[in-house]
């Protein structure tokens, strides 16, 4: 029997968009159907083709023993594969509003042992992610090296996190997320973008992290 990790193991340059798990017009009114297609079709696809163009820049690199821009398409390699994955993950923790339920067992007794509760993490992450500087994201993520969850957020996708946690649920702070929907109003988006978290999707998240696996993404299937 093949093993999780062979089974998903994604060849360099084989990356491919995930299908959204809704249609476009599912989100309204917190996210418009204009704002999900753009964002989706063409920002999240960006990164994809920028993660797979960089993979196989540096397979060429290892081949022919020429390392002169190694530190170039490093940068695009974390660039563009952080932004794949996060986005993969932003996609499906979201519902239509007020249909994501409520906090799972785990998910309520982690966040009530960590924050105090849900108000005081809803709080500290509205506030973290809409004071994020530029672009980026709020990330509420699993830490195994300290057993319990933590708020961070992220600047071009790729900084300020900690090395091996597992994002739990994330929210996107790029102004392609909301400005057509919000423009300058970033921080009613994300009040109003709590209303769209799929619960159940960060209690199976959280539950796999917990476990020392990280859930598997259709984005990551080889063509």
């Amino acid at each position: 029997m093949e093993t999780d990790t062979l089974r998903h193991y994604v060849p360099a340059g084989k990356h491919r968009l995930p299908p959204l798990p809704y249609p476009y017009d599912a989100l309204e009114p917190v996210i418009g159907a204009a704002t999900l297609r753009f964002h989706h079709d063409h920002h999240h696809k960006a990164y994809v083709d920028g993660l797979n163009k960089a993979e196989l820049a540096l397979v060429d690199a290892r081949t022919g023993d020429d390392f002169a821009y190694v530190k170039y398409w490093e940068n695009e390699l974390a660039y563009n594969g952080s932004g794949h994955i996060l986005h993969s993950i932003y996609w499906t923790v979201m519902a239509p509003p007020d249909c994501g339920g409520e906090p799972g067992p785990c998910a309520t007794r982690e966040i009530e042992k960590y924050f105090g509760g849900l108000g005081p993490f809803c709080r500290q992450f509205v506030a973290a992610t809409v004071k994020v500087e530029a672009s980026g994201w709020g990330v509420l993520a699993w830490n195994p090296a300290w057993h319990h969850l933590e708020i961070l957020t992220a600047e071009k996708h790729q900084n300020l996190t900690q090395w091996g946690v597992a994002p739990i649920l994330v929210a996107d702070v790029w102004e392609h997320a909301y400005y057509l929907d919000y423009q300058y109003r970033r921080e009613e988006y994300v009040r109003e973008w709590l209303k769209l978290i799929n619960w159940c999707e960060v209690e199976n998240r959280l539950l796999l992290a917990m476990e020392g696996r990280l859930p598997l993404l259709a984005a990551n299937l080889a063509d």
